[in-house]
């Protein structure tokens, strides 16, 4: 793959990464550096991919490991009150984002790349290098998990009317 395929390749799948990283990350600086990141590593690593074909999930993998970094290393913590405002966005996005967060991440990756981005079980499960049926079960888990937080979510929003 030439460089100049391998950036207007990285360019298209730019918006992507970022609702990947969004789905990982709270704080916006730390969505935008995780995909600035993802982005230099693939570049300096271009030559040790093998199949053009896999290009894809290779940034997406590389980015979901640098998610991981930051999550690990703590890069910015704030209480969540403190967070900044990001966008108005409706109060059921709000909600269900805020669950999302409250999965594992086990269980929040299959949900944003299946149910978010589109990819299909088994191109989740080359991303993750995770079994087909693994990717099956834990979506199947984290929707169990998301309608259980949204049912306790709305019992107090019942309980405080």
């Amino acid at each position: 793959m030439t460089n100049q395929a391998f950036t207007e390749a990285v360019i298209r799948m730019t918006p992507t990464l970022y609702r990947i990283a969004r789905g990982q990350l709270l704080i916006e600086a730390d969505q935008q550096d995780a995909v600035q990141e993802a982005i230099r590593r693939s570049w300096e690593k271009r030559n040790s991919l093998k199949n053009e074909r896999y290009l894809q999930t290779w940034v997406i993998r590389i980015l979901l490991n640098v998610c991981h970094d930051i999550q690990r290393h703590g890069k910015r913590e704030f209480p969540i009150e403190e967070l900044p405002e990001q966008q108005q966005e409706a109060p059921d996005y709000i909600d269900l984002r805020d669950a999302l967060f409250r999965l594992q991440e086990k269980e929040r990756v299959p949900v944003i790349l299946h149910y978010v981005e589109g990819y299909d079980v088994k191109h989740v499960a080359e991303i993750l290098k995770i079994p087909v049926n693994s990717v099956k079960t834990r979506l199947m888990r984290a929707r169990a998990h998301l309608r259980d937080i949204l049912n306790e979510e709305a019992l107090e929003d019942n309980e405080t009317k």
